[in-house]
């Protein structure tokens, strides 16, 4: 689990960050949230999550009646018109891993954001206060950009305020002027290949087709009656997920896969094609075809493993003398 409320709220508070927070009903729009902190004398947001086709991925995070238009903004990020889109809803949970309706800037704290690129509104330096979700959309905090600051380098974050109203050229002799904020690496997710991803309003809220959260597993590979089609059919590339690092179930997933790769290479046919050499043949193909899935599933357990050492180090509080 990521952070919760209460623990940024605690944070905050040990950082000496001055806030004001509002308790209020759940809100999924911008509007909504106004009818209970739009009176408070802070100014409110609008917040994306956002990835590219390299699976990228990236926080807007705007004043709410500041004017944002995407394919400028793909393209002074070096992505072309069409290259930014919604993030899938299993993206934002396991990454940012707050619910629809919380994307902002605090959603950065998790160690699993640590890839995400956030970009801030310079409107919000001439602000105030400035007014987000702490995490959790039944509450408001108003805070102004020295404390939030203050906080995203405590996490180890720069921040970044642009001009997301500019639209300066872009061509050949006008390189995009905000390629510098494009994450140079990506996270490997354990989730299913992505869905048609779903439409967001300005706080984040899905308006789009939904999306299945259903547990990923294995599928296994039915067995064939020609060893040579076994070869040319490539391995279910679904990525399972291993949850809190538990090396049993790493090895469960490993062998799973293996039992199944090595009862769709022998039938009938196989065994008279290969006789003897059988057992060579079928070895040789399970490498082959085997090979990416197992790097995946060990880079996943690596990251599962890191993230929860992180997590356990944020919740261990010592004693006080």
């Amino acid at each position: 689990m990521g952070y919760s409320k209460d623990q940024l709220l605690a944070l905050l508070k040990e950082l000496q960050i001055k806030f004001s927070q509002y308790e209020h009903p759940v809100v999924l729009t911008v509007e909504a949230q106004a009818k209970y902190v739009g009176n408070t004398g802070g100014v409110l947001s609008k917040n994306l999550f956002m990835k590219d086709k390299k699976h990228r991925y990236y926080v807007v995070s705007a004043l709410a009646d500041t004017k944002v238009d995407l394919k400028v903004l793909s393209q002074r990020l070096g992505l072309g018109k069409g290259g930014l889109r919604m993030a899938p809803e299993e993206a934002l949970g396991e990454i940012l891993q707050v619910p629809l309706g919380c994307v902002t800037p605090f959603a950065v704290v998790n160690e699993s954001a640590r890839h995400v690129s956030l970009l801030l509104d310079q409107e919000f330096k001439s602000q105030e206060c400035c007014i987000f979700h702490p995490l959790s959309n039944d509450m408001s905090i108003s805070l102004n950009t020295q404390g939030l600051d203050k906080f995203l380098k405590s996490i180890g974050r720069n921040p970044s305020y642009i001009d997301l109203e500019a639209n300066p050229s872009v061509g050949k002799d006008q390189p995009p002027d905000l390629a510098a904020f494009v994450p140079s690496d990506s996270p490997v997710l354990s989730v299913l290949p992505e869905k048609a991803p779903s439409s967001q309003d300005s706080t984040g809220k899905s308006v789009g087709a939904a999306t299945n959260s259903a547990a990923v597993t294995a599928k296994a590979v039915k067995p064939s009656g020609n060893a040579q089609n076994v070869k040319e059919k490539p391995v279910d590339s679904v990525q399972p997920s291993i949850p809190a690092a538990d090396a049993g179930k790493f090895v469960e997933e490993l062998l799973d896969r293996a039992s199944a790769l090595l009862l769709s290479e022998i039938s009938e046919d196989s065994i008279k094609q290969h006789d003897g050499q059988l057992g060579v043949e079928v070895a040789n193909n399970i490498k082959k075809c085997v090979r990416e899935d197992l790097k995946n599933l060990a880079t996943i357990f690596k990251n599962t493993a890191y993230t929860e050492g992180f997590y356990a180090g944020t919740r261990y509080q010592p004693k006080r003398l």
